[in-house]
Formats: structure tokens, sequence, C-alpha cells
């Protein structure tokens, strides 16, 4: 159940209305707009009356939710969520709500000199977080794994080098214990609905992107967020990767159509990863584009030196040479919008 407060209520006001609700065995999730205060209220609402509400004075209106998911619908929380993410040379990124954030790095870390290299490069392109594997999900149990606790000190190393804020993947939750430095985790597709993982990152205070299944629904994917957000984290980024369809000239079937679904449905940040998606180097750019036109809030690129030596996903992965150009091209679609890159751009743009 949603209630939306009039302008002209004080807090103090609004603070008590909240405790009266909380008494009748819900609990009220407060969400402060630009314009408007909301109130969410989670739990068995069936013996609160509508009438009683509306005829309260704070009370403009009342709407009950029909969808499963409660805290991360927009309903809930009208505004885009911004979530802000400092990085050790001192910059400040900002992820939704108008910002443009781009994730670049290789599939796996596999050596010191790969990994600072290809952060070095893509920070200088434009990137604002450097990814890297180094506990890897594959398919065959033959398959390089990432290099573990040691290919996690060397994308710290890399961190400290360049100062970008790192990504990797989560695999298990006694692993959060080595990920204090770890500045966004990320659950993948197979891990989606690992219920037991996404209710343990609840309590931590980490942005988390969490990765569509890949035969999962929107639904399923936005009760997943839910999962996390129900247990206190409400700094969540939602990855569109692909989906297990019939069509087998791709890795996955990027659907696009994902993408304003989401922003319309949840006041998440919305994020694509064009590599997995298409599993293919050259269609990367296409789908890149094609994902900030239609509205995501950033990317998540998979970038290696020399992709045909790649132990892991090369033929997906795009040269620095070329993620540089790519980024050129990415800024000027950006801007059309009158989307914010990156901090240096704040001044040249407006904020939706």
């Amino acid at each position: 159940m949603i209630i939306v407060i009039k302008p002209e209520a004080s807090k103090g006001a609004v603070q008590g209305f909240t405790a009266l609700l909380e008494k009748q065995g819900v609990k009220v999730h407060l969400s402060e707009g630009a314009s408007q205060v909301v109130l969410g209220l989670v739990g068995d609402t069936s013996r609160i009356q509508e009438k009683s509400l509306l005829a309260h004075h704070l009370v403009e209106k009342v709407i009950r939710v029909q969808e499963p998911y409660k805290r991360v619908n927009r309903l809930f929380h009208p505004d885009d969520t911004r979530i802000a993410i400092d990085g050790l040379d001192g910059k400040t990124r900002h992820i939704g709500a108008g910002y443009v954030g781009i994730i670049a790095g290789p599939c796996s870390v596999e050596t010191r000199e790969q990994i600072i290299s290809v952060a070095q490069s893509v920070k200088q392109a434009g990137a604002g977080f450097l990814r890297g594997g180094v506990f890897k999900p594959r398919t065959s149990p033959y398959s390089f794994q990432g290099l573990g606790c040691e290919g996690l000190e060397l994308l710290i190393e890399a961190k400290k080098a360049t100062g970008l804020p790192i990504v990797t993947e989560l695999m298990a939750i006694h692993q959060l214990e080595i990920f204090d430095t770890v500045d966004i985790i990320q659950v993948g597709a197979r891990n989606m609905q690992n219920f037991t993982l996404l209710k343990e990152l609840g309590g931590c205070r980490k942005p988390i992107l969490l990765k569509r299944g890949y035969a999962a629904t929107i639904t399923e994917l936005l009760m997943a967020a839910e999962y996390i957000m129900a247990g206190g984290n409400d700094r969540i980024i939602l990855c569109e990767r692909g989906i297990r369809t019939f069509e087998s000239t791709t890795r996955n079937t990027l659907d696009l159509s994902a993408i304003p679904i989401l922003k319309k449905q949840s006041h998440l940040p919305v994020f694509v990863d064009p590599s997995h998606a298409t599993g293919l180097s050259w269609m990367v750019p296409a789908m890149a584009k094609a994902a900030i036109a239609a509205g995501a809030d950033g990317l998540l690129l998979e970038v290696h030196p020399n992709p045909e030596e790649a132990l892991c996903d090369g033929e997906q992965s795009i040269t620095p040479a070329r993620f540089a150009e790519l980024m050129n091209v990415l800024r000027r679609y950006a801007a059309v919008e009158g989307r914010i890159w990156d901090e240096e751009d704040e001044g040249n743009n407006e904020t939706p």
C-alpha cells in the first residue's frame, strides 16, 4: 500500500503519522522526493481501511500495490535512486538518476601486468569502474575457474594504481569476509535466485550489481532485488545480460525492451552487459549504443589487451583501442539526452 502525503505536511506530523501506522503491525518505508513524500506500507495491510486513511488530514492519496515486489517498486520510491561510490583517486562516481556509468575490464584477472594495463587504459578512455573476475562460475569443471584470492589481490593492486572502484563477482556467502575492499559486489546470473545469498547481501551496505538470470522473467529479477532490499540494502543496480531463447547465433538474446520496463516499474539503476549478451566482440559496440539510447544507466563491458589469448571469454572481449573509440561515441549519445557522463561533465549538462 502506498500513501501519498500532502505537500504542506510538516516532518513532525509525518513522523507521528508513521508511528501510528506502525502500531497497526506494518513496516513503513519513507521516501522523500523532490515534490512529494510517499509512505510505503509493507506487511499485512488488509486490516487497514483506505477510507480511514483518506479521512486523515495528512493524506492526499492511497494506492494499493498489486505487484509482489514492494520496496523496489517505483510507486514506493517515485524518484530514481542514485548511488555514490568514492574512488581512491578522490573522485566520487554516481550511478543512476541521470548519470551514465561505465564498468570495464577483463572477464577474468589473469596476471598483474594484464589487469593493471587494462585498468589504466579503460580509465583514460572514460570508464568509471574496473571489473575483473576472480572467482569464475563456469559450465565445465575443467574450464579456468579464476585465480581466486590471488586474483582479488591483483584487482586491489590495480585499484590502488588507478583509483578506480572495483567490481567483481561473489560466488558464496563465506567469501564476503574477503570482499571488504570490493566497491561493488556482482551477483551473477546463476546466483540471481540464490535467496540465502541475497538475504545475506541485504545486511551489507555495499552496492550490489544484480544480473538477470538467463531464464528469469523481469518480475523474477525484481523479486530477487526485493530480497536484498527487504534485508535493508537499497544500493542495488539491475543488470540485463541477455536471456536464453531458441536463437543460437548469439550467446544469449539481449532483451533491450527490459530497459524501459525496468525503468518504469522500478526506481533502481539499470545496466546492460552486451558482452555476455551477444558473446561476439564485433556486436558489442552496436548493442552498447542501443542500450544507452534505450535509457540504460550504464554498461558492463569486457576489455582485454589480447582477446585471442584470454583465458576466459576472449571472443566477446574488445581491445582497449576499440573501447576508447566506443567511449567517444557513447559520450555523444549521452550528451544528446543531457545526461551526465562523469563529474567533469556536470557543468556542461543539465541533470534530468
